[in-house]
Formats: structure tokens, C-alpha cells, sequence
């Protein structure tokens, strides 16, 4: 089998090359290694910026999104029991995020492809790429007990963190950047109407809290936890109770509990692959980096990689290399502010069981300037709903 691009991994980062791809008529196939039932069934974030807003209305998928998603002009940064908002929308020039569901939006884009009968290989097993360090990549992968190899201009990697693409490339070709937290994140999903109208990002000395919402009747809380921590530990009412010890009076009395849809612990690190090209293999979204959730950057940053690699092919069958050789420089440029702005989220608003007391009050000072600074705030928002590409 012939096509111009083969992208591994069938998440929101290769679903939406695939999309900008063939609006372009650029012929490219999508193999995932698990079921789309699989794919749709993972709860990821939900807090897009304007860039990544306009990039899904680039690649025509963007109607359901307005019509169910929730704008949201600005955030609530709960310190010391006391609420201050961060006027992201004041702040930024009118800018806003947009809370849609990561589930969602995959299927829109899943949805957008079958209609236009583009190709999407599920349960693709044994993915081996190879040549991309050449002129002639190859995929190979089995399905239903079938080996099948696809020839093609480019690979895609879009496979995430413990995907075949990143694990493909030499060793002394690629650079790795780690920072790993002590601490993770316990996420429970409920039927229930949020507590606010907007985020509530709570530091507390019992730890961090957040929340957050996929629509107006289904919510997304979160609570900081030791790694040692399992779910099992975690009973839907010690849940409720604990996330109630981290907010403020108005919050408790608004918070309304439920049943648990689903309840799981995410390790926080950051994490950066440098470069992101090899040759005719590309590296976007998880595959490349990772961020802490706690700036909202995972599914943006990995929007933006394929905003960047996406018009690339594109302009490279238009007859130009330009943007497929600067692709990993220009990428990078915006991955690392995104990890900056995240590992400093994350820094502010955390307790780390081993800060000493200078760097305790140092932070304790940073968050006060932020809160109380018309230039923290700015630079809060401004990271917040997503800088400006840089053309």
C-alpha cells in the first residue's frame, strides 16, 4: 500500500492532521493500536484555547463544539480560603477558553472522518516503522493475523508517550528532558452540576484542588494525592469529603455529589523530546511532551504540533520544504513556554512535601504578587488561554 502520510495514533493529535490533511487532499491513512471503543473511553482534559478552537474549525469539525461547549471568560484561584478571579477574557483583549470534553471532541473528529470514508486501521498490532531516516519510510503492522506494510512520504508520530515512533529513533539522536512531581492527581467524573461557573484551581495546605466541568450537568473534580495513594484507597464519599475540606464556605454549599462515572490517579511530570523530526519522521503531542495538567496545555500543545506539521505537508506538496525544516525548532519554541507556564502552575499551587522554608515564603510571595499585580494576573491569562503562534 502507497499514501503520502501515515500518522500513528488515532488520539485528538492524529485524528486532526488527518482531517487538515484531507481537506488539503493530501492522502494520508490513521492506524490506532487499540479499539476506537478505546479511544473514546479515555478522559482526558477538557479546556481548549482559542488557537486550538480555531484550528478545529480549520479542519471543519468545529459546529457541535460551539453549539455544547461551555465559553469560559475567566478562571477562580482559591488562596487561603479566599477567591480571586483572573479576568482571562479583561486581561487578554477579549481572548476566552472553551471547556469540551477531550471524548467529545475525538468523536467529532472520528465521526468526520468515517462520513468522509477516510481509512482508520484499529487494533493495528505489532506498529514497526522504518527508512525514515531515508527517502522511502515504511509502517508495517498485522491486522486479524495479516502482516500489511504501507510505503509512504512521511510518518506522523502521534502515538503518545509509550508509542513506537519516539522509541524508533537512536538513542544518540534525541535528546530527553524529565522532571518528574511526588505527587499525582485523583480525578473523579460525576452526573453532577458544576459548583461554579468557572474553574476553581484551590491551594490549600492539605494539598491542591480543582474544579472543573465537562457541561452543565457533568463535573470533573480533582484532588493532589500522594504517589503511594490508590484508588481503591479513595471510597466516593472520602472523595467528596476531603474536596470539601479544600474549599471555601460558598463552594461546599454549592457542591452537589454523586455517584463516581469514573475515579483514576494521573502521576504528574514534565517531560520534552528534543528534536521532533528525524528525517521523514515527525513527533507530535504526547509523543514529544508532556505537561502537568494543572496549565491546561496537554491537548493544546499537541493542537498546536499539528497546526505546525500539518500546514508543513501542505505547503510541501505545494512545492515548498520550509515549513517541514523548521517544523521541530518552531514547535519547540511553543512547547517549551507551555512547559514553563505548567511547571510553574504547578509549583504555585501544590504542597511539596520536601520545600524548604526560604523557598515556601518565596513562593507564598510570588502567588500574592500574581493575585494582587494587574501585570501576574496578565501574565497569567495570557499563558493561560494560549500565546499567539509565532509565524
Amino acid at each position: 500500500m502507497k499514501v503520502q502520510v501515515a500518522i500513528i495514533g488515532a488520539g485528538p493529535s492524529g485524528l486532526i492532521l488527518g482531517q487538515l490533511l484531507a481537506k488539503a487532499g493530501i492522502d494520508a491513512i490513521i492506524l490506532e493500536a487499540h479499539t476506537g471503543e478505546y479511544v473514546l473511553g479515555r478522559i482526558r482534559a477538557g479546556v481548549l484555547e482559542q488557537v486550538c478552537v480555531d484550528l478545529l474549525d480549520e479542519a471543519g469539525v468545529g459546529a457541535r463544539m460551539h453549539a455544547q461547549g461551555l465559553p469560559h471568560h475567566g478562571i477562580e484561584l482559591l488562596v487561603e480560603g479566599k477567591r480571586h478571579r483572573i479576568d482571562l477574557h479583561g486581561l487578554t483583549g477579549g481572548k476566552q477558553v472553551m471547556v469540551y470534553g477531550q471524548t467529545e471532541l475525538t468523536r467529532d473528529l472520528m465521526d468526520a472522518r468515517k462520513a468522509a470514508g477516510l481509512t482508520t486501521v484499529y487494533e493495528a498490532k505489532e506498529v514497526a516503522i522504518s527508512g525514515f531516516d531515508g527517502d522511502h519510510p515504511t509502517v508495517s503492522y498485522v491486522k486479524d493475523g495479516i502482516r500489511h506494510d504501507i510505503h509512504c512520504d512521511f510518518i506522523a508520530g502521534c502515538d503518545g508517550f509509550h508509542g513506537v515512533c519516539r522509541a524508533s529513533v537512536p538513542k544518540d539522536s534525541i535528546r530527553l528532558f524529565e522532571r518528574i512531581y511526588p505527587f499525582g492527581w485523583l480525578g473523579l467524573l460525576s452526573d453532577t452540576p458544576p459548583v461554579c461557573d468557572e474553574l476553581i484551581y484551590a491551594k490549600h495546605p492539605r494539598g491542591f484542588a480543582l474544579c472543573s466541568m465537562r457541561s452543565r450537568t457533568r463535573s470533573r473534580y480533582y484532588l493532589q494525592v500522594p504517589l503511594s495513594d490508590k484508588v481503591d484507597d479513595w471510597s466516593d464519599q472520602r472523595f467528596w469529603d476531603e474536596l470539601r475540606l479544600r474549599l471555601d464556605a460558598e463552594a461546599r454549599q454549592s457542591l452537589v455529589t454523586g455517584p463516581a462515572l469514573e475515579k483514576s490517579i494521573a502521576p504528574l511530570r514534565s517531560f520534552v523530546a528534543e528534536p521532533m523530526r528525524f528525517g521523514r519522521l515527525f513527533l507530535a503531542g504526547d509523543a514529544a511532551h508532556i505537561v502537568p495538567p494543572t496549565g491546561a496545555k496537554g491537548l493544546n500543545l499537541a493542537a498546536s504540533d499539528v497546526r505546525f506539521l500539518g500546514h508543513a505537508l501542505i505547503e510541501y506538496y505545494g512545492g515548498s520544504s520550509h515549513g517541514i525544516d523548521r517544523y521541530s525548532e518552531r514547535a519547540l519554541r511553543r512547547v517549551w513556554k507551555a512547559e514553563r507556564f505548567s511547571w510553574w502552575m504547578t509549583n504555585l499551587l501544590h504542597v511539596f512535601p520536601d520545600t524548604l522554608p526560604f523557598e515556601q515564603r518565596a513562593l507564598e510571595a510570588e502567588l500574592d504578587y500574581v493575585l494582587h499585580s494587574h501585570a501576574g494576573r496578565t501574565t497569567l491569562a495570557e499563558n493561560y488561554v494560549g500565546l499567539p503562534f509565532e509565524e
